[in-house]
């Protein structure tokens, strides 16, 4: 995980001094390949808790990691905190672990009037409207889903019969202005009034704050990632009911994980890299 001189530990590598990863304390092993990332550290129990399986594996600031089993499937899941700094050290030390394949499980505000307080919104790709994946790549890169883990969610959401939404997500750094909300004493520059209509002419879903740094890294160091967030806020309707959907962001989340263990054995059973769907036809002429 990292390289020692002399027992000593490097400040371009840290860890802690038992040679754990420095912010997640985890070490290579303690994680599935396939983990959810809610942003709340409190999610991270009450996730695990709806598994087959699940053991605690670390609490360090605002990270706290279980693994378990979901229906077969190796899982785990790590708190990522509030934004995309937070965000990208937990996948940075996440990859460095074993893990390459992640889903976003957080809570979301929508701004079209026709999505529902507790529908879910699966996100395709991300506008880059945050300060972290700036500091990975050109703003002109993409932070798109992976299609696998996409395909994943829209067929578990339609599996358990839930209401979703698949498209553009905005992932910003402020919770406040960034997203159109007046801040202290009602400030509000010309940026924050516009943000909205400016987005919602684009055909952008939702605002949050991770996907588009979590996006960006699982690309550039060919992992995969998609985000599954339940609207608890419309900044149309000006409607908010904290937790709304939580639940069952979390059960399409946990399935998706199951399907796509199911791919990635198929894949490696047809000698294939990539999933398409009629790998499961062949799949069942072979049976």
């Amino acid at each position: 995980m990292n390289s020692l001189e002399g027992g000593k530990i490097k400040a371009d590598s840290p860890t802690t001094d038992g040679r754990k990863l420095y912010h997640l304390g985890i070490s290579q092993g303690d994680v599935a390949r396939y983990v959810l990332l809610p942003g709340d550290p409190e999610r991270s129990e009450l996730i695990a808790k709806t598994w087959d399986e699940w053991r605690f594996v670390a609490r360090h600031r605002e990270y706290v990691t279980y693994s378990g089993k979901y229906k077969g499937a190796e899982i785990s899941v790590t708190s990522t905190g509030i934004g995309g700094p937070s965000a990208a050290i937990a996948v940075e030390e996440l990859l460095r672990a074993g893990a390459d394949t992640f889903i976003r499980v957080g809570t979301t505000g929508a701004i079209k009037g026709e999505i529902e307080i507790g529908d879910l919104i699966i996100s395709s790709g991300a506008v880059r409207l945050d300060g972290t994946s700036k500091q990975y790549a050109i703003p002109e890169y993409p932070a798109v889903s992976s299609y696998e883990v996409l395909l994943a969610l829209v067929e578990a959401a339609e599996s358990l019969n839930k209401r979703y939404w698949v498209g553009i997500t905005a992932s910003t750094d402020s919770f406040y202005l960034g997203q159109g909300r007046p801040g202290y004493k009602n400030f509000m520059n010309s940026w924050a009034k516009s943000i909205i209509s400016e987005l919602k002419s684009l055909n952008v879903l939702n605002f949050e704050m991770e996907a588009s740094t979590i996006f960006t890294m699982a690309n550039i160091y060919g992992a995969r990632a998609s985000s599954i967030c339940a609207v608890i806020a419309n900044r149309v309707t000006n409607e908010f009911v904290p937790n709304a959907g939580v639940d069952d962001a979390v059960k399409v989340a946990d399935e998706a994980v199951k399907i796509l263990s199911e791919w990635d054995e198929l894949k490696r059973n047809s000698g294939k890299r990539s999933f398409y769907p009629s790998l499961l036809l062949k799949d069942k002429m072979r049976l």
